[in-house]
């Protein structure tokens, strides 16, 4: 079974996705964010056919503590968080190396 991409977030942050083919998405509007995000992240979560979910690294604020705990454990689907600094969620490689348990970019000395 091939599981799809999903993006949650603002409109303007989903729709370079889905304009690059992604057909699963949440849009929550900025001053929404607060109170909608939990439930689309869950239902998101819920989904059986999602195996990647894309987020912008800032909206992780904006998730409760449980619901942030969650998405940031999740094996299947696993989170991938775009923008930001770097320093909220540790970057695309420590994202791969919780997703598959072992580092790709590892050198070897």
């Amino acid at each position: 079974m091939s599981q799809e991409i999903a993006v949650v977030g603002s409109p303007e942050f989903t729709t370079g996705f889905r304009l690059a083919g992604v057909r699963k998405f949440e849009n929550v509007p900025d001053d929404e964010k607060d109170e909608r995000l939990d439930d689309a992240v869950e239902r998101t979560l819920d989904d059986e056919d999602t195996g990647i979910i894309v987020m912008h690294d800032d909206d992780l604020d904006h998730l409760s503590r449980g619901t942030r705990e969650a998405v940031e454990g999740s094996i299947e689907p696993v989170l991938v968080t775009l923008g930001g600094d770097g320093a909220g969620s540790g970057g695309l490689r420590d994202q791969i190396k919780r997703a598959i348990g072992i580092d790709l970019m590892e050198e070897d000395d």
